[in-house]
């Protein structure tokens, strides 16, 4: 009984702490909006962000959907051409074949609209947790964390979690993030991770939210 108290008294510190950035972050950025929250763009866009940067993202979907506008467009456009307008994203024919394969599975099986919960978007060819779960975000705006390299380092630093895996960052997160915030957290975490908690010389002199860091607290005091 007293272990159990003595871990939802833990959590209970971590949630706190956990808004009390989230709050400064929202200061910090101004959330994104993903292919006007499209189902069907930000899915293919989420596939197309797989292992590489932003910049050959936003390349590589604005090539795609300029030329191609809907799911029909892209099911019917010849395999070849898909992978020249995705080749910025690298791995451009993995990438181009599992967008030709999502494409058919989503009308032939789903009447061409984009499934709105784990279960069947996990079923799709090439979706993972975190593909799944930006889905949900970013195109249904259902609570749910998208675990990215960013979200998966930077709460290990900050004390928060302490975890070796992404699902299981995703898991503990889950537990100690208030869910109103779980659908602000990727973007807020992903554009602080890109400009300031950088993988590399993390710019924790310039950061605003160092007091609240472990991180910070153990190298630089």
């Amino acid at each position: 009984m007293g272990d159990y108290i003595s871990k939802s008294k833990n959590n209970n510190n971590l949630s706190f702490k956990v808004e009390k950035i989230m709050k400064e972050l929202n200061n910090l950025y101004t959330l994104r909006v993903f292919e006007d929250r499209d189902p069907y763009r930000v899915l293919i866009r989420t596939i197309l962000s797989q292992r590489t940067k932003d910049a050959n993202t936003d390349k590589a979907t604005n090539q795609l959907f300029s030329k191609y506008k809907d799911i029909h467009e892209v099911a019917d456009a010849p395999i070849e051409d898909i992978e020249k307008l995705v080749k910025s994203a690298g791995f451009f024919r993995v990438k181009a074949n599992r967008i030709k394969e999502v494409s058919h599975i989503i009308l032939d099986y789903y009447g061409g609209i984009v499934p709105n919960n784990m279960k069947e978007l996990l079923e799709l060819p090439g979706v993972g947790r975190k593909t799944a779960n930006c889905v949900l975000v970013f195109a249904f705006q259902e609570p749910a964390i998208p675990v990215d390299t960013h979200v998966h380092r930077i709460p290990n630093r900050w004390g928060i979690v302490n975890t070796k895996t992404p699902e299981k960052t995703e898991e503990e997160l889950m537990k100690i993030v208030p869910k109103n915030l779980w659908i602000d957290m990727n973007d807020l975490i992903v554009q602080f991770g890109q400009t300031i908690c950088r993988p590399l010389n993390p710019l924790c002199e310039e950061c605003p939210i160092a007091d609240l860091c472990d991180y910070y607290n153990t190298n630089f005091l």
